[in-house]
């Protein structure tokens, strides 16, 4: 899942460092490769330090990848530490000042590791990475990099024109459901907002519930896509930036009412398993035809590829239906992020390895499992259901990105955690509507003096 990847991350994900292991069960590996010597004994030897995060992509992409790396750069080693809690494993040696020089963690993780790098001004400054000739290729990663990636409050958290994370997987998020069962019933998907209501209805007289959610902090990319249908990017940029008064327009009032309605539309076992251990029971129930929504990203196909299914089944992917007839309709763009800790000792042969990761050669070797990053041309090459996911925005849906921006830490508050956590309330009925939004204005009251 992307909070544990991801989606992943989810999540980032989702987002410290312990010393590089070797190969072991628990995920963590050491990649190197004696055949970079071959050809260049004299090179100085270079050690480079990756950590990275586990997902469901798995941990023998990084060292194909790595493996390439060191090929194609003579005298290089790559250590890797690639784990499932990586933030757990990197965390001593960091307090013990020993950090790893790139680290492949997004924003949104449980930790929020990569969130407290971003607070505390300790990344490195990586904006002469996007000017770099990508290694064995004639154009520069910011040629090859689709148009917008760079340009969010994710990759730029300070505001200041300058890039600190560089996005990496990138994943349609949206709602996905059992495309063998609409057709079995004769449903059409949703398209609007009243239609889902009343697809809602139909599908409770037949004892399946219209939602269901991996776990509550899947909203984010639902959240965020429903602002920009709601209010359109101004709103979205005025509540992600914790405007005074914004949570008193109709437009905010407008959003609190459809996730409160969604909510009663939910089916009521999900919040019992809405966490890491049982995440997978609440996707489960779109595969048994339990229910008949759930956000997430491209990475729930791998999550799920074993998992038993309904006869029949074949994944569906649509974009959140529009607040009227005609209406736009978004799909969030969640995307991994790699970057550089402030006290790495190698960030120059880091700002290396990361423009290399946007080379073909980097790219192709990551797309076999599915790991698609935000390259120019790429979903070209795709097909089965990535092509079908990563087609979304060809077939009239608009791209959101972008998520609450960057404060300076304030104790005790987390907005994450004020929006996004409190769903479960929501759906157990433990909250009302206003409770939900009065928390979340009281979180941005407090955030709204913080920002970077």
């Amino acid at each position: 899942m992307k909070k544990i990847l991801s989606l992943a991350i989810t999540a980032a994900l989702t987002l410290s460092l312990a010393a590089c292991g070797n190969s072991s069960e628990n995920g963590s590996n050491s990649t190197k490769d004696s055949s970079s010597t071959n050809s260049a004994t004299s090179t100085e030897q270079r050690t480079l330090k990756l950590a990275a995060l586990e997902t469901a992509y798995g941990a023998d992409v990084w060292k194909e990848v790595t493996t390439a790396f060191e090929k194609a750069n003579p005298g290089v080693k790559v250590e890797t530490t690639i784990d499932k809690n990586i933030e757990d494993v990197i965390g001593p040696a960091m307090k013990s000042g020993e950090f790893p020089d790139v680290i492949h963690l997004a924003t949104g993780q449980p930790k929020g590791l990569t969130e407290t790098f971003v607070k505390d001004n300790n990344l490195t400054d990586l904006s002469d990475v996007l000017s770099m000739t990508i290694p064995g290729e004639s154009v520069t990663v910011k040629d090859k990099l689709i148009p917008g990636f760079t340009d969010t409050t994710i990759t730029n958290p300070y505001n200041n024109g300058k890039t600190y994370l560089m996005p990496m997987f990138y994943s349609p998020t949206g709602l996905f459901y059992n495309q063998g069962l609409f057709e079995q019933k004769g449903w059409e998907v949703p398209t609007t907002w009243d239609e889902m209501w009343a697809l809602g209805d139909k599908a409770k007289a037949e004892g399946i519930s219209l939602f269901a959610y991996p776990t509550s902090g899947y909203f984010d990319s639902f959240f965020y896509a429903l602002l920009n249908e709601v209010g359109g990017a101004d709103f979205f940029t005025k509540v992600t930036h914790y405007n005074e008064g914004i949570w008193q327009t109709p437009e905010a009032q407008q959003v609190v009412e459809l996730i409160g309605k969604l909510a009663s539309y939910t089916e009521k076992t999900v919040p019992a398993n809405a966490n890491k251990d049982n995440f997978t029971k609440n996707q489960q129930l779109i595969l048994d035809n339990k229910a008949l929504f759930m956000p997430n990203g491209t990475w729930v196909v791998g999550e799920m590829s074993k998992a038993p299914r309904a006869e029949g089944f074949k994944w569906g992917f649509t974009a959140l239906p529009a607040i009227k007839d005609g209406g736009d309709r978004y799909s969030y763009t969640f995307f991994e992020q790699i970057w550089i800790p402030a006290k790495a000792e190698n960030a120059d042969l880091a700002k290396q390895f990361i423009a290399y990761l946007y080379s073909d050669e980097a790219a192709d070797i990551f797309a076999k499992v599915g790991a698609i990053q935000p390259i120019k041309g790429m979903s070209d090459k795709l097909d089965g259901d990535n092509k079908l996911f990563y087609s979304i925005y060809d077939n009239g849906a608009k791209a959101a990105m972008g998520a609450f921006a960057t404060t300076d830490p304030v104790e005790g508050v987390n907005i994450s955690d004020s929006v996004f956590a409190s769903i479960d309330s929501l759906v157990t009925g433990a909250k009302t509507q206003q409770q939900w939004v009065e928390g979340i204005i009281k979180a941005s009251d407090a955030l709204r003096g913080a920002l970077k």
